[in-house]
């Protein structure tokens, strides 16, 4: 390349730099303009981080002991590991643990880098040792300082900053810095959305490759729309199957794909297959709280699919908060005399004793549902852009420190992947509804307490519920942690089975069997906490769908003749009739 080639890139380089400069910069300023004028103004500490601090240091004070034994510990194990470096083969460096974020080869084939990053590990071991012991803390404080610390100590890491991560600057020197100013374009582009993109989302679309599994919307009001899944069997079973997912997030987590839909899965068993599709709130449904839900969406739906098909029960899929929710109906039910109307309840990931709720506990203290009320009151509804982060942030080095170095530091194109593309489809949520349900479950935890909660005027009570169920937790679940799901066969009369699948809140759930992925766990008995239930279970390998439908299939009546979408059956007497076709208007409608 001659000189005055060079002297051309290096010019055009510094054309696109001073443009993007100025872009981030008028993008900037709109940002923050567009925040003053939604008059969305949070106080200088809406998480009451700095009382934490606070508590923090004076709990670490008042055991001086322990803190100098730790920093002579830390003193120690750093001048060994500096030993190890300094004299190669010498000494022995302490063992610290492994980590993918450096799992790249430049950062152990570079002494400096290698160095870096062990001193890192050694101090981050070390931090959350502190405050993982202090005294003096109770157990919601000590989580807070313990999640709040971890998240700091992640965004300090070495990985995510341009000098100190051999890699971004090995691709920096190979890419003469495009990956650089490829990087910023994303950022800009971040900011305009106001959320971090993890996927190639225009390698998707709704209706098209994902969420395609054939279908009618036959009902719908303000708050849902129902869809009836097309048949593929000529016979199917007399009760239906009725699914609610949740509603902080878009249905079609059960039917990504053809090879992933639990939905297409369930009609190939010989099952009539509604779903709710929740609408994405917005000003019109500001007003929607639990009791909403409940009447408008829960019991709406039942009837609906029931008045339709001319049958007396269904079976009842209940996902995340709609698995918490469905807890509320059923024992609404009961009050009501009419429990008949569910023939068995399927819980997903469902919690409704919420002492042991893992780390969104953390987001139920006074400063946050302040905070949170602080952003949504005046819209009547949350962005589900903040839940997004909130969900992010349990596991910030996997789904936002993992991005900001493949987006903004290496510039790497967006590897196309339908899950993620599913989580960055985010959903608003009423206000009202939100507020109920951290300040109520989360925080007062009313939900086990008899009487405690008021449905149109009806007290609800778990121990009045004898439905036969099926309470699924996931092992990895960082949501609703598989312990806190076990806590639900201790509330109902009836009988409950509990099954603990491998992986996580979504993984877990969407698991088909040709994956042949995972495994899953199943215990004849039910004993008093999950531990016992871990200790003597059985492990099968791969899915628990089959596990599932063999103890549905038998309480669910016998063969007739399959229901077309929206022609009902006979004897039916609702209007399920044709509004469109699946999956509907209301999962595509998005936030930002």
């Amino acid at each position: 390349m001659t000189a005055a080639a060079d002297i051309e890139g290096l010019a055009e380089h510094v054309h696109r730099w001073t443009w993007l400069a100025g872009k981030m910069q008028q993008m900037l300023m709109e940002f923050w303009a567009k925040e003053a004028t939604d008059g969305i103004v949070l106080g200088p500490d809406p998480l009451g981080l700095v009382e934490t601090w606070s508590k923090m240091a004076t709990a670490a004070m008042t055991d001086p002991a322990r803190l100098a034994q730790l920093q002579a510990d830390y003193w120690r194990d750093a001048m060994t590991l500096w030993q190890a470096f300094a004299t190669p083969g010498e000494v022995e460096p302490p063992q610290l643990p492994s980590d993918k974020r450096f799992k790249g080869e430049a950062w152990s084939e570079m002494p400096a880098f290698d160095f870096l990053k062990s001193s890192y590990l050694l101090a981050s071991q070390y931090i959350l040792q502190l405050v993982g012991g202090l005294e003096g803390l109770d157990e919601k404080e000590r989580n807070k300082a313990i999640f709040y610390t971890r998240q700091f100590i992640d965004a300090l890491s070495p990985s995510n900053y341009v000098l100190t991560n051999p890699e971004v600057l090995k691709a920096t020197v190979e890419t003469r810095g495009e990956n650089l100013l490829k990087g910023t374009q994303n950022l800009l582009d971040d900011l305009q959305r106001g959320r971090l993109t993890m996927t190639d989302e225009k390698a998707f679309e709704v209706g098209r490759n994902v969420a395609v599994t054939p279908g009618k919307v036959v009902f719908e009001n303000r708050l849902f729309q129902l869809i009836q899944y097309t048949p593929t069997t000529a016979n199917v079973y007399e009760t239906p199957l009725l699914i609610f997912p949740p509603w902080i997030n878009k249905f079609y987590i059960l039917d990504l794909t053809p090879e992933k839909s639990f939905i297409r899965w369930a009609v190939a068993q010989g099952l009539t297959v509604f779903v709710v599709s929740w609408k994405n709130a917005d000003a019109s449904i500001a007003d929607a709280t639990t009791e909403t839900y409940v009447e408008e969406g829960f019991l709406t739906a039942i009837d609906a699919v029931l008045k339709g098909l001319g049958v007396r029960s269904a079976h009842v899929i209940g996902y995340c908060v709609a698995g918490t929710t469905l807890a509320m109906v059923l024992a609404l039910l009961a009050a009501r005399g009419e429990i008949e109307k569910v023939r068995t309840a399927t819980f997903f990931t469902a919690q409704v004793d919420f002492s042991d709720c893992g780390d969104l506990g953390v987001f139920v203290d006074e400063d946050h549902l302040k905070a949170v009320k602080e952003l949504s009151e005046s819209k009547g509804y949350l962005d589900g852009r903040y839940m997004a982060t909130t969900f992010n942030m349990l596991r910030a080095n996997d789904l936002i420190w993992n991005y900001v170095v493949n987006n903004y530091l290496l510039g790497k194109d967006y590897f196309p992947f339908d899950l993620l593309y599913w989580n960055s489809d985010a959903t608003n949520v009423p206000a009202k509804w939100h507020a109920e349900y951290l300040e109520g479950l989360y925080r007062d935890n009313r939900m086990i307490q008899p009487g405690a909660i008021v449905i149109d005027g009806t007290p609800v009570d778990l121990r009045k519920v004898n439905t036969p169920a099926s309470v699924q937790g996931g092992k990895e679940d960082h949501i609703a942690p598989a312990r806190s799901s076990y806590k639900l066969t201790r509330h109902f009369a009836g009988p409950v089975r509990f099954v603990l699948a491998g992986s996580g809140h979504i993984a877990g759930v969407v698991n088909p069997p040709d994956a042949k992925k995972y495994q899953h766990w199943t215990n004849n008995t039910l004993p008093e906490t999950f531990e016992d239930f871990i200790a003597t279970a059985t492990e099968h390998p791969g899915s628990w769908w089959p596990d599932w439908i063999a103890w549905l299939t038998p309480q669910s009546g016998k063969q007739v003749p399959a229901r077309t979408p929206g022609k009902g059956a006979k004897g039916g007497k609702g209007k399920l009739k044709v509004i469109e076709d699946a999956p509907g208007r209301y999962v595509r409608e998005r936030v930002g």
